[in-house]
């Protein structure tokens, strides 16, 4: 591996710079393809903000503090990942070529596709937040945090940029093992704090939407966005919160 793409200290608040809206000292460096395998600490600190204000807010019902939780989250990433799931909805279905999908994709108003998946997709992951909220395990959603964030660098390594410009382009294409690091890291947070075997299903929900969402993307715009990754961080938020769920209450 060149000197150049090993991990370094640095990379957690580089991180944190570009997952976040932290208020953080600025860089004049450009973003390290190679710091994505601290995304999943970006992840389990943003989770970890959300959930001290949502303990706060957990004697007016589990239900109030998921909301809260949800909403943190967003303002903590500057609802990022909620934007690009609304975008690649609209793009996806709501263009009949690539090119015009990357188009729609690029414009910032959002259509009846992009409604409606932030509504399901927000509703999944309010109802098994609640859920694992109201039983107690905390440490899960943790987990989610961190598993939700890997799945963008896997898919930055294995799909082409499809386009020339936008986030993903410039913050550059990791290198196979950057992303393994990053899923590595993420099931090394999630094992513990799930149970194995919990953790482990989690992951393979996780892989499962990983994949399906990159085949999609491949055969609709021939590689991968900004909007794309942040689609895969709240698809595999709600379905590794759904398995979690599941799973873990009584």
């Amino acid at each position: 591996m060149p000197r150049s793409d090993l991990p370094r200290l640095s990379d957690l608040p580089e991180a944190l710079r570009l997952l976040t809206r932290l208020p953080l000292p600025a860089s004049e460096a450009a973003p390290r393809p190679a710091s994505a395998w601290a995304w999943p600490l970006a992840g389990l600190l943003v989770t970890a903000l959300a959930l001290l204000a949502g303990r706060l807010a957990l004697p007016a019902g589990a239900g109030i503090a998921a909301v809260v939780v949800l909403g943190v989250q967003a303002m903590l990433t500057g609802a990022m990942h909620e934007d690009g799931l609304a975008d690649t909805a609209d793009g996806f279905w709501g263009g009949w070529d690539r090119a015009r999908r990357l188009e729609i994709m690029k414009d910032s108003h959002i259509g009846s596709y992009g409604v409606m998946a932030l509504l399901v997709i927000g509703l999944l992951r309010w109802s098994a937040l609640t859920a694992l909220l109201a039983a107690g395990e905390w440490a899960a959603v943790l987990a989610v945090g961190a598993l939700s964030r890997a799945p963008m660098a896997l898919l930055m390594a294995f799909l082409p940029a499809a386009r020339t410009g936008g986030l993903s382009r410039a913050v550059g294409r990791p290198m196979a093992s950057t992303a393994g690091g990053s899923l590595a890291l993420a099931a090394l947070i999630a094992l513990p704090f799930c149970g194995v075997m919990p953790g482990a299903l989690a992951l393979l929900a996780a892989l499962l939407v990983t994949l399906a969402l990159g085949a999609l993307a491949r055969a609709k715009i021939s590689g991968q966005t900004g909007d794309v990754l942040g689609a895969s961080q709240q698809l595999t938020e709600a379905a590794c919160l759904a398995v979690l769920a599941a799973l873990l209450l009584p």
